[in-house]
């Protein structure tokens, strides 16, 4: 059974630490658990772990936020990946610091990557892990506030809430949207 989890954020080191960047992280985090390296690919970067007998490619595309859909779409050809199989991990302004949602499908909710996605596949029907990075910023800054590094406060309570979005993202390769959803959604 294969699995392909896919990180949303922007490459390049200015935009290593910040908020819109948490779906890379969180696959470093993984892959540097699950003892594998990745490397570079078409549209991105590659890796592949494997956890009870699951095989888990992890991308993250180096299309830019706002192109997520193209490195998506190859992928599943590539690697002939059922979109039942397919999570995109991601950052969500509308839950608090820390939360994670996984929801088996759904809207954008006006995000650019998952607009893209969603443009590309021409539906919403696959998994999300969404994590909260709130929304402490005035109003019309919202680019601004994606963009910016993390404070020392958010960088303090990381390592915990990444490990969790780990668990989740194994969980969902082994025992599925459903039982991962009841188990883990705050």
């Amino acid at each position: 059974m294969k699995y392909l989890i896919v990180g949303l954020g922007n490459p390049g080191p200015e935009y290593e630490l910040t908020r819109h960047n948490i779906g890379f992280l969180i696959l470093d985090r993984l892959v540097d658990q699950g003892k594998g390296i990745f490397s570079s690919a078409r549209y991105g970067e590659k890796a592949e772990i494997r956890f009870k007998g699951k095989q888990i490619h992890l991308v993250k595309p180096n299309t830019f936020m706002n192109l997520s859909g193209k490195a998506v779409s190859y992928w599943l050809q590539d690697l002939k990946i059922p979109t039942e199989h397919l999570l995109v991990v991601l950052d969500d302004i509308a839950l608090p610091f820390a939360h994670l949602r996984m929801k088996p499908r759904g809207s954008s909710a006006g995000h650019n990557g998952l607009n893209h996605i969603e443009e590309t596949l021409g539906n919403q029907n696959y998994a999300r892990l969404r994590f909260g990075i709130g929304n402490d910023y005035p109003k019309g800054r919202q680019a601004d506030y994606v963009l910016s590094n993390f404070n020392d406060a958010e960088l303090k309570q990381l390592p915990e809430a990444m490990d969790k979005a780990s668990e989740m993202i194994l969980s969902f390769c082994t025992a599925g949207i459903e039982r991962t959803m009841n188990q883990f959604n705050q």
